[in-house]
Formats: C-alpha cells, structure tokens, sequence
C-alpha cells in the first residue's frame, strides 16, 4: 500500500538539497551583500558605492573565484539552517492541516516561528563562518583571519574564542530568522492560497514562481535591518578585551548615528538579487522534488505541503 504522505525525514532531506542548489547561483551575490553591509562600518570611508560597483571591484581585485569565497560555509548553512526550517515547516503544515485545507494564517506563522528560531540556532556556527569568509579579503592584511576553509573557521574559532564563538550574534540571528521565516514562508504560502483564489493559477511552475518573487520582496523589506546587525556581530573582533558592539541594538544605534536611517537597508539590491532568486529556485526546487517523489512512490495526496 502506498504511504499517504511524504516522510519527515525525506523532507528535511530534500529541504537542504533545495537549500544547496540554489546556494551554488546565489553564492556571488551573498558575497557582494556582505562586503556592502560592512562597507563604511562606523563612519569608515565607503570601500564600495553600489553594488555593480563592488561587482567589478571584486572581480578586478580578486579574481572571479573570490566570489565563491566561503562556499563551503555557504553549502554547511543550507543542509543545518534551510534543511532544518523547511523540514520543520513542511512537516508541522501537513501535521495541522484539516481535510486538504492549510493552516490558518496565524497557525502558519506559529509554524515559521518554530521551524525558523530552531533553525537558526543550529545554523549560527555555519553562518558565522559564512559571514567572516565572505568578508575576509576586505580586510587589511594584518587583520584577516585566513581561514583554509569551513572546517579551519570552525575548529580555529573554537580554539581561539571557544565554543561559544561560534554562537557569536546568536540573538539577532535568531531574531532575523523568525522574521525571515514568517515573511518568507507566510508570505508565500498565503500568496498561492491568493494567487489559486483568482482562478488564474494552479499548482505548477507558474505558481510557484510568482509566489516566490512576491515572498522574496516582503522578506527583504522586512529582514535586511537584523539581517546588517547579525552581519556586523558575527564579523566583529575583541579589541582590548572587548567586542566591537554589546548588541544588535548598539549596531543599530552606531549605524543611525554614523551612517544614517536608510543605511539599515545597505545591501538592499544584492541582498534582493540574493534572496529572490533563492526563494525561487529554492521553493521550486523543493516543490518539484516532493511533487516527483509522490508520483514516483504513488501518494495520492494532492495537498500542498507549504
């Protein structure tokens, strides 16, 4: 007899597969939103004035290559974030849907605040190593760290700063990620009941697609300022013995004051041209892979599973 749904463990599963692949496009614009986010931090003369601007200075500088700084990073953070919080997602949205029907409005966002603060705990070290790879380079050369690689950043931070380093930014990160997961998630669960409702849409391609675009804009909009706090906390140094911040209210506090309002939202069109496609290829992806798997182990369930 046929299973009736898809198993958690193949959702986690193909959550961090998804996670990864759209990682591998995306890789050279998280690199360009992470040097504009640190770019004239505390007042400092801006290294960078727009994003194609950082294009061509990193692509003159360092070759085409650095945009894949941290890749490793990248891929470690999708299979502990991405592959935790669309597989706690999924699950947890088939668990409380009734008779085909989804989860309430604010049933989805009790389910994206669960799948995402978890996620991001477990994630923290993988993207701490992310943030200080992707920054390195931009560094004066006395002050870069030189990781080898992923596995170098971790063991290196828990020797020199000990295992709670790896956990630098935890709170924001955290913050940014309940944030995230229910603009993202939310957004684009209730964009396809939205999108199906005008008759002009079905499950498929189209779909999935449109609303993935709406989420990624509503999640930049919404995120970006806890997003540039985690990007300074994580990349900080102790100097004399202290941290460079106490919080991510004291980034916000340093960056109104020396950079202004909108330098909260710095980053906006890498950090959009990064998160965008994501959300598409990673939502298509997942989707199409539980849509394969149910054809091939024959699950008539038709419900979505997001």
């Amino acid at each position: 007899m046929a299973p009736q749904e898809i198993p958690n463990s193949v959702k986690f599963t193909m959550s961090g597969i998804s996670g990864c692949m759209a990682t591998g496009v995306v890789q050279p614009m998280d690199l360009v939103k992470n040097r504009m986010q640190v770019s004239g931090e505390r007042g400092a003369v801006r290294a960078h004035k727009s994003s194609f601007h950082a294009f061509v200075n990193i692509y003159k500088s360092e070759g085409f290559l650095a945009f894949y700084n941290g890749i490793g990073a990248g891929l470690l953070r999708q299979v502990l974030y991405t592959g935790t919080r669309l597989g706690i997602y999924t699950s947890l949205f088939t668990r409380f849907s009734k008779d085909g029907k989804p989860p309430s409005f604010l049933g989805k966002i009790g389910i994206a605040s669960t799948a995402g603060s978890i996620a991001a705990f477990i994630g923290t070290p993988a993207e701490v190593c992310l943030i200080r790879m992707t920054t390195d380079s931009a560094q004066p050369a006395e002050q870069r760290r030189n990781y080898k690689n992923v596995f170098d950043a971790l063991f290196r931070i828990t020797r020199e700063e000990g295992v709670t380093g790896l956990w630098s930014g935890c709170g924001p990160t955290i913050g940014r990620a309940v944030v995230v997961n229910i603009a993202q998630l939310v957004s684009y669960s209730q964009s396809k009941q939205i999108l199906i409702g005008t008759n002009y849409f079905k499950e498929g391609l189209g779909l999935h697609f449109t609303a993935s675009m709406m989420s990624a804009l509503i999640t930049t909009l919404a995120s970006l300022p806890l997003d540039i706090a985690k990007t300074r906390l994580q990349r900080m140094k102790i100097i004399d013995g202290k941290p460079e911040y106490r919080g991510f209210i004291n980034v916000w506090s340093v960056i109104l004051k020396n950079e202004g309002f909108f330098a909260l939202w710095k980053g906006f069109t890498p950090y959009y041209a990064r998160l965008g496609p994501h959300t598409v290829l990673t939502f298509i992806f997942l989707e199409q892979m539980m849509t394969g798997y149910k054809k091939f182990k024959g699950i008539e369930s038709t419900a979505s599973s997001m």
